[in-house]
């Protein structure tokens, strides 16, 4: 009969001294694998009389139980050494001048982060979402009726229906972000919602995804007066000129009134010029939050009020930066990034400027 004290003193040893994880390894194989001494002598039991088993298979087990507890406790040890040999070994100065900067940030991703800067200031928070949503929070909280044509495939990218007949939707746009946080935080609220969207488009100026940011504000007091003034600072900021805008009444199922937003521009050859001429473009939608979209987020219309506006990245972008075809920004082609892109190390800033 092997001498248990002994195999767990010689066993303690090999795994206090081992070096390093590959040696601590070993050590347990040898203990504990499929041909380790420990688990040798647990075949041994099937031998014993009774009374033997009664006496070695608990004192067996936990000398099992003992190395394993061993070896973990030293493995912990080890991994936090190695941990900190890499982190002394892997320094990196960050005052030192990027060499060979051949990377550049998507425009896309720049008109984000603009974005970003501008509401952020205004004492917005960024909230995002899932980009594959269910009808209500895509359709039914947005008021959008039974038979609206958003609903049509021709317009959305449906799913599968599941086993109950249900059918998942790539999100038409970022709304439904709004209707989460609507219904997960109490007000007053105040956010962006930049993200991919879906639609089934595609020309010189629509792709299939594409990036929107829409913002809301829910308090007891906001009205159409501060969603004018939010926009319109904003709009004259972004451009980084005076920009002067109108306001169309328009219609959508989610914000009652609604509107649309122009921006004045003139047309210089393949050039656009935001803030001045005598033309109108549209530029955003909004208006104040419907009060069945309220409503439908737990919220008393009687009580809270608020607006809420989108408008297309992409489109942003095109107009400020000069890009003639929307379908560039997701070509991959790296002369077009180089061109249009900018450098990840000078980030938007209201101070030194956006771009």
């Amino acid at each position: 009969m092997t001498d248990l004290s002994a195999l767990k003193a010689k066993y303690a040893e090999q795994i206090d001294t081992a070096p390093d994880l590959a040696a601590l390894d070993a050590v347990r194989v040898a203990a504990l694998g499929k041909k380790g001494e420990v688990s040798l002598q647990m075949r041994t039991l099937g031998q014993m009389s009774p009374e033997e088993k009664q006496v070695m298979g608990p004192a067996l087990n936990g000398l099992k139980n003992e190395i394993s507890d061993l070896v973990e406790t030293r493995k912990i040890i080890l991994e936090a050494e190695a941990l900190n040999a890499a982190l002394a070994s892997e320094t990196l100065d960050m005052s030192l001048p990027v060499k060979n900067e051949t990377g550049t940030l998507h425009p896309v991703m720049q008109v984000m982060e603009e974005m970003a800067v501008i509401f952020a200031d205004m004492g917005f928070a960024v909230a995002e979402g899932p980009d594959i949503e269910d009808d209500f929070h895509n359709f039914t909280a947005l008021n959008f009726p039974p038979g609206h044509p958003a609903r049509d495939m021709h317009d959305t990218f449906f799913l599968k229906p599941d086993a109950d007949g249900n059918k998942m939707v790539l999100r038409t746009h970022t709304s439904p972000v709004q209707i989460r946080t609507m219904m997960n935080q109490k007000p007053p609220i105040r956010i962006i919602v930049p993200g991919r969207t879906y639609r089934c488009d595609s020309d010189q100026t629509h792709t299939p995804m594409f990036h929107q940011v829409e913002g809301l504000v829910i308090d007891k007091t906001t009205h159409m007066g501060h969603l004018k003034g939010c926009l319109m600072d904003f709009i004259s900021t972004f451009f980084e000129t005076d920009v002067e805008t109108r306001f169309r009444p328009h219609h959508f199922p989610f914000t009652e009134p609604s509107a649309e937003m122009d921006v004045r521009y003139e047309r210089v050859g393949d050039e656009i010029r935001i803030g001045q001429g005598d033309n109108w473009m549209e530029i955003l939608g909004c208006g104040m939050v419907h009060p069945n979209v309220l409503k439908n987020c737990g919220l008393d219309p009687d009580e809270y009020q608020g607006f809420a506006f989108g408008m297309g990245v992409d489109r942003l972008a095109m107009l400020k930066y000069g890009m003639p075809d929307l379908r560039d920004m997701f070509a991959s082609d790296q002369r077009w990034l180089g061109h249009y892109g900018f450098s990840p190390l000078l980030q938007a800033n209201l101070a030194t400027g956006l771009s």
